[in-house]
């Protein structure tokens, strides 16, 4: 079990939506309960991993490789696919947030009685997809992932949403397509640019098929490539991330070669690759200006999907920037440090100043949202290792406090069916419970020292101050995000929670206080954001050593 523990992970939802879909029952209970075992199945997998996860070690760990296709194309080569899966240290991090908000939102679908069967199926699907591309460790098998997300999604918005659902999906799934689109047209460079050189070098016959692979056959295979000596059909290509990221598997002369001379519209074709594989993670992100699909979703999806949305599949955006974009393209990276630095700078002062003039509490979440992933961005764009372990640590605290936010307003949607911020006074009085933990949620995201938040941003900041590369200017002005922050939390707290209670112009209202699913839902999220806030050390234990050695092989 242990050897196969993270095909599990993708394995168990996919199972766990097949048994709903073929149960024999029409009670929606037995759907809730059928989804909710496999999704604390799965929480329990994931957290195991810690018993095998290896803070020190740097490379992938646990990891699964099977042939999965295998394609002679004649003159042009073979083409070699795997079924490849493994965790690092910038990986293991994000796969623990994706159980963790998965299984919040389920709890959270408790609540959703129309089209239970259909619901906990695509539920269950999209668990698998979104665990799939941390897990993955060849470029084909991520795309897959990738895509298959795009459905799930556009149908859980689509029919369990708001009253402009429609188009709300239809604009989530118009922006990401596009952007996997040009994904996709990188990846087809980089599989005619890039050989297996353990395959190749049994094509050529100077590895036996049960020969111990040893690094002076690869390194005689890269050479025999820069040479010339290995016949074009004869090739292996691939889509393994290990190996499109060494420039020794790069064929000489092939399209994104790291010496290629190829101008397409006067731009060099690798710089030209490096941001459409930029744009399509850009809109997943999100990065302003792709971000606008983002806002709609959020506020026309149901409670426990804008917890999804917001608290994991966002990250496979910086995650990509990370894994893939950084990984394959380094060089075009550090070359557009300052555009991409000024992107995330725009993002995070631009979502602040949206989410300030906000009057529905969900659309002032959702902004809030593209301003602290603007964070992500210029921790990554540093290059520096304060900014990219910085990077990973603010998705994942922003996973955990944007999963707190968007539950909290589902609670207060729940009991009145309206999200207006200026329709609420003095909630302090009927819900106590309900305003310490908004408290404890608001004072977290707007950086408050002590929670996990502030490490987050103060180590992306930290890593785009050190990098020489960068206008000092640049993370001085991202500085005014912290500030919008606290103006548009504090602003929201003081007008929903102060005061005499008063709603709208229905004073005879009572509202309930939390309920003991919803306070279990939600203390143990504010417990681990104190906790990562005070021992940061739980996170940049796992991440420290990885991104050390990132960085090392990519400079």
């Amino acid at each position: 079990m242990i050897d196969h523990i993270l095909s599990l992970l993708i394995a168990v939802p996919l199972f766990g939506a097949v048994a709903v879909s073929v149960w024999p029952s029409q009670r929606p209970g037995d759907f809730r309960l059928i989804a909710l075992s496999v999704l604390l199945l799965e929480l329990l997998t994931g957290l195991s991993l810690f018993l095998f996860f290896d803070n020190q070690n740097t490379g992938f760990q646990l990891s699964e490789t099977v042939d999965w296709i295998t394609l002679p194309i004649g003159s042009l080569g073979t083409v070699s696919i795997d079924y490849a899966l493994a965790v690092d240290g910038i990986s293991f991090p994000l796969v623990l947030l994706a159980v963790v908000v998965l299984f919040v939102g389920m709890i959270s679908s408790w609540s959703i009685n129309q089209k239970t069967r259909a619901y906990f199926a695509l539920y269950l699907i999209l668990s698998a997809s979104i665990i799939g591309c941390f897990l993955a460790q060849d470029f084909f098998l991520f795309y897959l992932f990738f895509e298959f997300m795009l459905l799930p999604m556009y149908f859980l918005i689509g029919l369990w949403g708001g009253p402009r659902r429609e188009y709300a999906a239809l604009k989530f799934f118009v922006y990401t397509f596009f952007g996997s689109l040009l994904i996709l047209i990188v990846m087809i460079g980089l599989y005619l640019s890039v050989i297996d050189p353990i395959e190749t070098a049994r094509a050529v016959g100077i590895l036996g098929p049960e020969d111990l692979v040893q690094t002076d056959i690869i390194l005689q295979i890269q050479q025999w490539l820069a040479d010339g000596r290995i016949g074009a059909d004869q090739l292996v290509h691939t889509f393994r991330f290990s190996y499109l990221s060494d420039a020794g598997n790069y064929i000489p002369g092939s399209i994104l070669s790291p010496e290629t001379e190829f101008i397409l519209l006067g731009i060099p074709v690798r710089l030209l690759a490096f941001w459409f594989l930029f744009i399509g993670f850009a809109v997943k992100l999100p990065v302003v200006p792709v971000h606008t699909w983002l806002p709609d979703a959020h506020v026309e999806a149901p409670t426990p999907i804008s917890v999804v949305l917001a608290g994991i599949l966002l990250k496979i955006g910086g995650y990509g920037f990370i894994r893939i974009v950084d990984g394959f393209f380094p060089v075009e990276a550090q070359y557009s440090m300052v555009p991409l630095a000024v992107l995330g700078m725009i993002s995070i002062v631009y979502g602040g100043f949206n989410a300030l003039g906000q009057s529905d509490l969900k659309k002032m979440i959702a902004y809030s949202s593209v301003s602290h992933m603007g964070f992500v961005l210029l921790g990554i764009a540093a290059f520096t290792a304060e900014g990219i372990n910085g990077a990973i640590y603010q998705m994942v605290s922003h996973g955990v406090l944007s999963s707190m936010l968007f539950l909290l307003a589902g609670v207060i949607y729940d009991r009145t069916h309206d999200r207006k911020i200026d329709n609420y006074r003095g909630l302090i009085g009927p819900m106590p419970r309900y305003t310490v933990l908004t408290g404890i949620a608001f004072f977290a995201s707007l950086g408050l020292p002590g929670f996990s938040g502030f490490v987050g941003e103060l180590f992306t900041l930290m890593g785009a101050f050190q990098a020489s590369a960068l206008p000092v200017w640049v993370p001085a002005l991202s500085t005014l995000g912290i500030v919008l922050a606290a103006a548009y939390f504090l602003w929201t707290y003081q007008r929903m929670f102060f005061g005499s209670f008063w709603y709208k112009d229905d004073n005879s209202i009572i509202l309930t206080d939390l309920t003991i699913r919803e306070t279990a839902l939600l203390v143990p999220l504010a417990i681990l954001s104190v906790l990562l806030g005070i021992l940061p050390g739980l996170l940049f234990d796992m991440t420290g050593p990885t991104v050390q050695a990132w960085l090392e092989r990519l400079q």
